[in-house]
């Protein structure tokens, strides 16, 4: 099956016009200009893009992840499938060692069949002074013992941890973390610059939610923000919903860094494509109004209520005056980079790659969804 559209965004490149082949869920070929047979489906004036790659979700459409049922699950990827994202990461929050244990294990069924890339562990082992929506009472040092016991939960799906690099024992769970095969992160963090730094060294390469629930910018302490921009072995999360950072943070550090050490996330939580309301992020309350998530009776917010289409709208839309650009850049950064960061295979829309698309009205909504040569069925 050959598709083509105005523009095909490779991750990589740009085709205007573009074309791409399908075969028995699989790309074959991708191409500029006309195709080398008639098109099976002209997509016409759209953009024509790879899955969505979310490294950093806690839920969506009702459903969490820390719940680690099957309908939660299937509510949470259905939800964000439908906005353009085919590779999840399921994050979990902070949690006590047998809760944690328990749904590490639930969860690993669900990467095992290929509903989710991944795990992410965002703690337990943060700093209690930049916590944010985990709850205080389930923080602790980082525990070898307690370190190894998740990995081996997980049978080899966990794909992140992150962590405080300052606080006692970082260092060698760091270590552990990465010969266990997953990705060392710092965040949730009061690490000085130093002690930023000791953690990339020993094998820290993503900072999650850069500037979020991380010691701020100062002038004689440039603290851990800076220690991950400026070090290229490091790619940071940013969570661009128009909420967390201000648009001119995304467009700064990606002229500082350039565009391949950023990865977009929502860091999701149930709420994403809900109604305002009450909900949970692990064991604490969350309100939400007007969209925006907060720990219940704080000004804390509580991750996001936000899809990967919202994040490509609104950074393109505030990504400075060349929009093609903007858009090209941004596409990289919520597929191909995400990918990389956590050391795996990134090929985009080229040979041999999963067949997960992305269909994008010029108006950068999400109107058709491709997942291994199938298309998704979108509401309305």
């Amino acid at each position: 099956m050959i598709l083509t559209a105005a523009t095909v965004l490779t991750g990589e490149y740009s085709h205007s016009p573009g074309w791409v082949e399908v075969d028995h869920g699989v790309i074959s070929a991708v191409g500029s200009g006309v195709p080398p047979r008639p098109a099976d489906v002209d997509l016409g004036d759209v953009v024509l893009t790879p899955g969505f790659v979310d490294m950093h979700v806690h839920g969506g459409g009702g459903g969490a992840y820390f719940e680690a049922t099957d309908t939660a699950v299937a509510a949470s990827v259905t939800l964000h499938r439908r906005f353009g994202t085919t590779s999840t990461i399921a994050s979990l929050v902070s949690d006590h060692h047998d809760v944690l244990v328990a749904q590490v294990r639930a969860l690993a069924d669900h990467v095992e069949s290929g509903e989710l890339l991944g795990i992410h562990l965002e703690g337990p082992w943060l700093s209690p002074h930049r916590c944010g929506a985990h709850e205080p009472s389930a923080l602790r040092d980082p525990d070898p013992a307690e370190v190894s016991a998740l990995l081996e939960a997980g049978r080899g799906t966990i794909r992140m941890v992150t962590l405080a690099p300052e606080l006692p024992g970082a260092t060698e769970a760091i270590r552990r973390i990465v010969d266990g095969g997953a990705v060392a992160a710092i965040g949730h963090t009061e690490a000085t610059y130093e002690q930023a730094r000791a953690a990339i060294d020993a094998g820290a390469t993503v900072a999650t939610h850069l500037f979020n629930a991380m010691r701020p910018v100062h002038h004689r302490e440039p603290g851990p923000v800076v220690a991950a921009l400026e070090d290229p072995r490091v790619t940071v999360e940013l969570v661009t919903d128009g909420v967390h950072l201000h648009p001119a943070l995304h467009r700064l550090v990606t002229t500082d860094v350039g565009p391949d050490r950023v990865a977009l996330v929502t860091d999701a939580m149930a709420a994403a494509g809900m109604q305002d309301g009450s909900y949970r992020l692990g064991s604490l309350a969350v309100d939400v109004v007007d969209q925006i998530a907060r720990v219940a009776g704080t000004d804390t917010i509580a991750g996001s209520t936000a899809t990967m289409q919202r994040l490509v709208a609104q950074t393109v839309n505030h990504g400075g005056a060349d929009r093609a650009e903007s858009l090209r850049t941004t596409i990289r950064q919520v597929t191909v980079n995400p990918l990389r960061a956590l050391g795996l295979p990134a090929p985009g829309l080229s040979p041999g790659a999963p067949a997960d698309l992305v269909v994008l009205s010029p108006d950068l909504d999400v109107v058709q969804v491709m997942r291994a040569g199938t298309w998704v069925t979108l509401p309305g």
